[in-house]
């Protein structure tokens, strides 16, 4: 199995390469030359398997130059019961007769990021060894919330790594941002950026490609490479949760084998959602992918045009996680769209850095065939809280509710609500204390805030806090450096070279 750039299909480099890179020179993404198949034998097999079974046998499916120990290896040793306490690392949580709420939040930064980067320092670990690259690597991080802890967390002190992640300033939670500058480890920096997602995003991969970055890293005995979804490492472990929640929902009866199930996901860079598409893809039987924005409604807007344009106004959302209007991994669909059109692929990723957009309605029949699109704003968002809380007394954050409410919009429009339905539910509801009490509250507590906000949360609704969330009070904050956008390089460099503060 090899892997190719989305800007040059020439480009044949391994599973190894690609996790250790991250990012192509070109600027591509890369992604595998073909997607292996899955039986539904195979699917129903899965079902008396645990959810390590289930990841070791997809994973290994595209790591063909990494051995089935080594792949188990890094399997066993991602999904632990200290790290995932429970049955399932992904459990589900049904409600109503047809709807189930995945449950991706139950590691040890209480988000859906846990799922790929407690795997993702095991697999380029591996990488790097294997490409003989003799350097150790220096992981660059752009985060709108979860990324950024997830991934301080997963590489925090792994020998041969260092990570520094990037986030906006004002562009994440309070909550998000107290596990970001109160992490420990000594192979690690966290640095805000005055601006938004999308200028961190861009600064971050700018840095990838600026030859004086690189030659300065190099001469410190490093090379770059990434923990966001930008990197095929980063994605592949989140098309087994897709696999392993259809086999929880048929082991329960809640489908046949072969019957088709819907996809709900709350979406921003494009990463959950086409992790769903390549399940798909590879077999399992899903009859629409269901895409789901906040206001920041650039994904909804393409679906419906097939003209994608980032020049509109940026929301500062309750959901900032979504709050994004460059959705990188948009471009690893285009080409497969396009049946590996690099060339065409590299066109549209050039006017969206000149003008902002392009225009692939050309394909927009085979997206509407795949996908269905729909946005929320905040009160939607508020209502829908709430609404799941007083019904099933089950308590959701903003992002999962941004998931639910366009699912329910779906289900409305087209009459669709006979099909089993899976809710992707991305964060636990207290990283988001404050707006998750006020939906809940109908306004009443909308001045509490942070850790006050935990508790009365907890109080009113009789749910635990989760550890994780609770001891963050009495950690000391260690980052507070902030930066211009122009000056992520800088700090970059003064990291690599041991001089950040």
């Amino acid at each position: 199995m090899y892997y190719r750039s989305t800007r040059n299909r020439n480009i044949e480099i391994s599973a190894a390469q690609a996790i250790a890179r991250g990012l192509s020179g070109d600027g591509g993404l890369f992604v595998p030359e073909r997607f292996p198949r899955v039986s539904l034998d195979a699917v129903s097999a899965m079902e008396k398997a645990s959810y390590v079974q289930r990841a070791a046998y997809i994973m290994s499916l595209f790591l063909t130059d990494f051995s089935h120990d080594e792949v188990k290896e890094c399997v066993s040793g991602a999904y632990t019961q200290k790290k995932f306490p429970g049955k399932s690392p992904a459990p589900l949580s049904r409600l109503g007769s047809s709807v189930y709420f995945l449950e991706l939040w139950h590691g040890p930064t209480c988000a859906f990021k846990d799922m790929a980067l407690q795997i993702l320092p095991r697999f380029l670990t591996k990488s790097l060894k294997k490409i003989s690259s003799g350097r150790e690597a220096l992981i660059l991080t752009a985060t709108s919330g979860d990324t950024g802890k997830a991934a301080l967390e997963g590489f925090r002190d792994v020998p041969g790594t260092h990570i520094m992640v990037f986030y906006p300033c004002d562009g994440v939670s309070e909550m998000q941002k107290r596990q970001m500058c109160t992490q420990e480890g000594g192979n690690l920096a966290v640095c805000a950026v005055k601006g938004n997602f999308d200028d961190t995003q861009t600064g971050v991969k700018h840095i990838f490609n600026a030859p004086e970055a690189v030659k300065a890293v190099y001469e410190n005995g490093m090379m770059f490479s990434s923990a966001n979804s930008i990197n095929w490492g980063r994605l592949l472990p989140q098309i087994v949760y897709y696999f392993s929640a259809y086999c929880d929902i048929a082991a329960s009866g809640g489908v046949k084998a072969g019957e088709p199930v819907n996809i709900a996901v709350p979406t921003g860079n494009f990463g959950d959602i086409l992790a769903a598409y390549y399940a798909k893809k590879m077999g399992l039987p899903v009859k629409k992918l269901i895409c789901a924005s906040n206001s920041n409604n650039v994904l909804t807007d393409f679906l419906k045009t097939g003209i994608y344009d980032r020049n509109r106004q940026f929301y500062e959302t309750i959901s900032p996680s979504m709050d994004i209007l460059v959705s990188s991994n948009l471009e690893r669909l285009l080409f497969d769209l396009t049946d590996g059109d690099d060339r065409k692929v590299s066109s549209w990723m050039r006017g969206l850095s000149r003008t902002g957009s392009y225009d692939a309605s050309k394909y927009l029949d085979r997206v509407k065939e795949l996908f269905w699109g729909a946005y929320c704003d905040d009160a939607e968002t508020k209502q829908e809280i709430r609404r799941v809380y007083e019904k099933y007394h089950y308590l959701c954050d903003t992002h999962t509710a941004v998931a639910s409410a366009v699912y329910g919009k779906y289900a409305a429009e087209t009459g669709d609500s006979a099909t089993p339905a899976i809710v992707v539910s991305t964060a636990n509801p207290y990283k988001f204390p404050s707006d998750v009490l006020d939906a809940v509250t109908g306004g009443r507590h909308a001045a509490v805030s942070g850790f006050e906000a935990v508790r009365v949360l907890s109080e009113m609704t009789g749910t635990p806090v989760p550890e994780p969330i609770a001891e963050l009070e009495d950690k000391p904050v260690r980052f507070g450096t902030v930066c211009a956008k122009e000056e992520m390089g800088a700090e970059v460099l003064k990291f690599a070279s041991g001089t950040f503060e």
